[in-house]
């Protein structure tokens, strides 16, 4: 369906001739010759643009222009003048019109100007709504999600953000731990200071203690200044620790002292220094069962274990990932350069069946590789990486190894599977059991075993 037009000129003869030419467009057009005339049209309902006359019997355009962005700023003003009214005109656009067109004019030069000025319409409109889904959301960087579990960890980031007290975030590869670490700095009061990041699994084991605690000329061969160190760097900010559970035994005394006293003491130093810092640690590993098996130190876990956070898998909140498509596209499309794309239903569909192993970091991955390869304003389904010859998921995509659940992952698969029959059932279940060749009892069953309500309830189970 077209876009609303409203027309308004006191010449009979142009409106006549502009409400052919839209309306063979495809657009729907409604039309005035007045000011008063178009300002009530206005109240009336809402247009997506409007092409007015700058003379006008009882008034200006300019008064036009301005009840019409009044009432909706995202409407596109085409403003229609005399040879020589074009400094009235470029005035107009100071005010908010898009731009003027000067008569006598060329009709496929209007709809070409109308085409652009719909599209500069359809791209605020969507960053509008984007903002607001985001907005009623929670966002604190690229921090979003409205799943109750992700709801959940938004609140306690809130909760949590101004104290001094450690967190340790768990979950697994990719799931956005340090995104939550970042939420919790920004929004404390420590986020004027630094965040440092440390990855404790990619520092080499013979200089990790001097990174972390900084060292003194001539501590060790080739210690030609002293250094401060990462823990140092972090002062009056936060101290972000990923991979904790990869860090040496006999740093993990050495961080534990810092945690319980505040100090740190260079290698090479004969004194402590006093750090301002707060830690916030996290890990895919199951701590508790390092610390059974010896591996990490029991007192140190219970020093960062004081306010846990976990992340859910991507997998757990499907109906996060439209959310998270609709931000990263935005996010992407700017990075390259290129005007917001949309996503065609069949590559939305394709995105919410993955299971995405690698979660949030896979899904920006794939979303990255799209808006590359994309040839249109749209992101089609042979845009994403296994194209449309293949749209299950790749079983050998799979890290399989300690940690890996197989129930889970089958499960978040046949998940997808039942929420996308509903989806094109519109709700109705008996539709979906047939859709996916099943009985209403079966389909019953698996719907309560994931949680998914909703839909129709027939008199039989047959």
């Amino acid at each position: 369906m077209g876009a609303r037009i409203l027309v308004c000129d006191d010449e009979a003869g142009l409106r006549e001739m502009l409400s052919v030419l839209l309306r063979r467009a495809g657009h729907r057009v409604t039309t005035a010759q007045t000011r008063a005339e178009a300002l009530e049209r206005l109240a009336e309902q809402r247009f997506d643009a409007l092409i007015t006359d700058l003379a006008l019997p009882d008034g200006t355009g300019m008064e036009v222009l301005s009840g019409a962005l009044d009432r909706d700023p995202s409407i596109q003003v085409l403003m229609i003048t005399a040879y020589g009214g074009t400094e009235e005109a470029v005035e107009a656009m100071r005010r908010g019109a898009y731009d003027f067109v000067t008569k006598p004019f060329r009709n496929h030069e209007l709809l070409a100007l109308l085409d652009k000025a719909l599209e500069k319409r359809r791209i605020v409109d969507e960053n509008r709504a984007l903002r607001e889904t985001l907005g009623a959301s929670f966002r604190a960087g690229s921090l979003i999600g409205r799943s109750p579990s992700m709801q959940a960890v938004m609140d306690m980031v809130r909760r949590i953000a101004s104290a001094r007290t450690s967190v340790l975030i768990t979950g697994e590869s990719g799931t956005g731990k340090e995104m939550v670490a970042r939420a919790i700095h920004e929004r404390g009061a420590r986020a004027e200071g630094p965040f440092v990041v440390v990855n404790c699994g990619a520092l080499p084991p013979q200089l990790m203690e001097s990174e972390l605690f900084g060292h003194e000329r001539g501590a060790f061969t080739g210690a030609t200044q002293r250094t401060d160190g990462l823990v140092r760097a972090a002062e009056g900010g936060t101290l972000f620790l990923d991979e904790i559970g990869e860090l040496p035994a006999d740093l993990q005394v050495k961080l534990l002292r810092v945690l319980q006293d505040r100090r740190v003491r260079p290698v090479g130093g004969q004194r402590e220094i006093e750090v301002d810092i707060r830690v916030v640690a996290a890990t895919n590993r199951d701590l508790e069962a390092d610390v059974e098996a010896g591996h990490f130190r029991r007192d140190l876990f219970y020093r960062l274990n004081v306010i846990r956070l976990h992340l859910p898998p991507l997998r757990e909140r499907v109906q996060d990932i439209p959310l998270l498509c609709a931000h990263l596209v935005e996010k992407h499309c700017a990075l390259a350069g290129r005007p917001p794309l949309e996503l065609s239903d069949a590559a939305r569909r394709w995105l919410l069946e993955q299971p995405y192993p690698g979660n949030v970091r896979e899904l920006e991955n794939v979303v990255e590789r799209a808006v590359t390869l994309a040839r249109t304003d749209t992101i089609e389904l042979e845009d994403l990486p296994r194209g449309a010859e293949d749209r299950a998921p790749d079983p050998g995509a799979v890290a399989i190894g300690p940690g890996f659940d197989i129930d889970a992952y089958l499960g978040a698969i046949e998940k997808r599977i039942l929420l996308r029959a509903l989806d094109e059932a519109g709700g109705v279940r008996t539709e979906a059991a047939k859709l996916l060749g099943t009985t209403f009892r079966s389909l019953r069953y698996r719907l309560a075993k994931y949680d998914i309500g909703g839909g129709d309830e027939p008199a039989s189970d047959d």
